[in-house]
């Protein structure tokens, strides 16, 4: 069954918002918060976690990150198809529970492997919410109107951002157990997101018996989808960490996940049944497609900066983690304005490439001067050079999101969105990735021999070296922080690369007119007026007359 036969005419005009909008738009709204809370705080505290879980060589350390992104990547393709068989309610209902339950299990981790499997729940649940969240707002907002209502997410998104790292900062500094409530403060956060989405979240649902939409839902696809981009992500966090990048270890699951996810876009191409996860449409046309690569590069560049950002602090500055994210604080309260800016923006010239094109600019200006700063770097540059990098970031969070959706009809929204989730989330494991190879081979050649002799083979030093760093004498210390600034300078102009890739690929996309509708397949519920209040308002107009 394909996707466009659910409805003849799925669109209807936009309305002026009513009560029943900004409670389901209040519930969104507590959901993207639940996620990216958690999200921005571990990549601080890691280095306390693995010291208080004996990960005394740091190397299993970074697959907490990596395996919250896996599953929550993996899932995203499943939760776009079953959110459009399903309907949207029960899919965040369960995603916010899948959350909850790792949150639980996180804090309770006694060891790094139990410490990975409670991320790799909690993926689960944050890549269903990230996902469904932006699927809800295209189901309520017409794009022509989104920008405002865009930004208003993204507030919320850098609200959190800014909390995160400062409620992470401030746990570690307390002892060695006090980290655990930074899992333990989602369950209450869980809890009322639960509710609102519960109580307010009324959306339409598509009509059909269970077994009937069983039917529908891609699950050869999805099976292929998760298959490759688990294998592609395992190969990804091995790589320059546990094994050498040319090692079979990372070769083999990297190329055959590369592999299956290249058969999943054929599979996509031509499904046989169901409705498809991918339709062909998205793909098919050059502005959307422009979309889809420039965020992946977006992606790349946020998740070095998000996570290396708070490491260059602690190991150049001797910042502890909850200076860091004060160290941060520039960069987390910049992406808000020009986030919820770049948003408006587009609404108000009813225009797009314009901002992406401006967001690309203000990255690759922002990584280029901030790769010159180094731990003997003045305040003020650091400081301004960061609010340059993540004004770009910032107004490329929602930006792409226009050019993606403005060439499709409505009913492609769920379908479009969950790609563009997909593409961004499996994008950030690559910056992942990719920044923590950079750093480590290359600390490998400037840390003083002196220094890396403290710390058994393989070992990833940069997360082991940090909280070493501030107990050495001079003129060790000096030396390790001048060869950490040396070392994160070269992720910084690594991104400069990505960054000019992702404005090449913005100037494929064309000034395509923004839908005014929304899909009625799933719009807003709103009760239905009783016709005796029209008729009784017609009788007192008739009177007053």
């Amino acid at each position: 069954m394909d996707a466009s036969s659910l409805s003849p005419e799925p669109t209807t005009k936009s309305a002026r918002k009513t009560r029943a909008f900004w409670l389901c738009f209040v519930a969104i709204n507590a959901s993207v918060f639940l996620s990216a809370l958690d999200l921005a705080a571990v990549g601080t505290t890691l280095p306390t976690i693995a010291k208080a879980l004996n990960d005394t060589r740091g190397t299993i350390s970074g697959c907490v990150g990596t395996a919250y992104l896996l599953s929550s990547t993996a899932v995203i393709p499943l939760s776009g198809n079953l959110a459009d068989v399903f309907g949207r309610k029960i899919i965040v209902l369960g995603s916010i529970a899948f959350f909850a339950l790792g949150s639980a299990l996180a804090g309770a981790s006694q060891n790094m492997p139990m410490m990975i499997a409670a991320r790799t729940i909690q993926g689960i649940g944050g890549g269903g919410i990230l996902t469904l969240s932006e699927i809800l707002v295209a189901d309520l907002v017409p794009l022509a109107e989104r920008g405002l209502y865009q930004g208003i997410v993204a507030i919320t998104w850098a609200i959190a951002a800014y909390c995160g790292p400062s409620i992470g900062g401030a746990l570690t500094l307390k002892g060695t157990k006090v980290w655990r409530w930074l899992f333990y403060l989602n369950l209450p956060i869980s809890g009322i997101a639960f509710s609102l989405v519960f109580l307010y979240l009324s959306v339409n649902r598509p009509a059909g018996s269970t077994s009937e939409k069983m039917r529908r839902v891609d699950w050869t696809g999805n099976a292929i989808a998760v298959a490759g981009t688990t294998l592609a992500i395992i190969g990804l966090s091995w790589a320059g960490v546990r094994y050498r990048w040319d090692s079979a270890q990372v070769l083999a699951p990297l190329i055959v996940g590369i592999a299956l996810l290249v058969v999943f876009a054929i599979y996509e191409a031509k499904v046989p049944i169901g409705l498809p996860t991918v339709p062909g449409d998205i793909v098919g046309n050059r502005t959307s497609l422009s979309a889809l690569l420039s965020t992946s590069m977006h992606g790349i560049i946020t998740m070095a900066m998000l996570y290396y950002l708070p490491v260059f602090f602690q190991a150049c500055f001797g910042a502890s983690t909850l200076r860091s994210a004060v160290d941060f604080l520039p960069g987390t309260l910049t992406v808000t304005p020009f986030g919820f800016g770049g948003g408006v923006a587009i609404t108000v010239l009813k225009k797009y490439r314009a901002v992406n094109w401006v967001g690309w600019v203000f990255a690759i200006v922002g990584f280029g001067l901030f790769s010159t700063v180094r731990a003997d770097s003045s305040v003020g540059k650091w400081v301004g050079y960061q609010i340059i990098c993540s004004a770009g970031i910032g107004i490329l969070f929602g930006a792409p999101m226009f050019p993606l959706l403005a060439p499709l009809p409505t009913n492609r929204a769920a379908s479009a969105l969950a790609l563009f989730s997909f593409v961004r989330t499996f994008a950030q494991t690559w910056g992942l990735a990719i920044a923590s190879t950079i750093l480590q081979n290359r600390l490998t050649h400037k840390l003083p021999a002196s220094f890396t002799a403290l710390f058994p083979p393989k070992t990833e030093i940069a997360y082991a070296a940090i909280p070493v760093i501030r107990t050495l004498d001079e003129p060790l210390r000096t030396e390790v922080q001048k060869a950490f600034g040396d070392s994160m300078a070269a992720i910084w102009q690594t991104m400069i690369g990505f960054a000019g890739l992702g404005l090449l690929f913005s100037l494929l996309m064309e000034e395509v007119p923004m839908n005014t509708s929304v899909d009625e397949n799933y719009a807003l519920q709103e009760k239905e007026k009783d016709p005796r209040d029209n008729d009784a308002k017609a009788e007192l107009s008739v009177e007053m007359a």
